[in-house]
């Protein structure tokens, strides 16, 4: 009888065991089916926000510099993100086909950045060489001053 119990037991247990993992399962992060990462593109557009006004407020602009400030801030402004390849379509090209989309999409990133640089460049331009120390400070590192935009250190 010890050991019907015993394999009794253990039966109990593996099967409990069992339905906890398979209800653990069928929940679904607060986040839905991506996690916390479901809405990086809002939580990006406002830390973009955020960063823009601070070095907005730590610039001291007058009122002839404001107007260069807008209309840096409508030329650096992000525009919508590129669009996914389907992933079958993909599947369909050659290895050297998907060099040359590849090529194709870093042409039009680095155009992007081109523009990108003439827009700071011009803002520059009406900066006081005191003005001039605090955006330099800001933009040290690049995106994020060092940082990963959410707080935590680069690696």
């Amino acid at each position: 009888m010890t050991s019907f119990r015993k394999h009794l037991f253990i039966g109990m247990a593996a099967f409990s065991l069992g339905v906890g993992s398979v209800a653990s399962l069928a929940q679904t992060p607060d986040g839905g089916p991506m996690g916390d990462h479901g809405n990086y593109g809002e939580r990006m557009k406002e830390h973009m926000a955020k960063r823009a006004a601070e070095l907005h407020d730590k610039l001291k602009l007058n009122a002839e510099q404001e107007k260069a400030w807008n209309a840096y801030m409508d030329k650096v402004k992000p525009g919508e993100p590129p669009v996914r390849p389907d992933r079958g379509e993909l599947d369909k090209l050659t290895a050297p086909e998907r060099m040359e989309r590849r090529l194709a999409h870093m042409k039009e990133a680095e155009k992007r950045m081109e523009q990108h640089v003439a827009a700071t460049k011009e803002f520059y331009a009406v900066l006081t060489p005191e003005q001039k120390k605090v955006f330099d400070e800001a933009f040290r590192h690049g995106p994020g001053s060092g940082r990963h935009w959410y707080g935590g250190p680069r690696r």
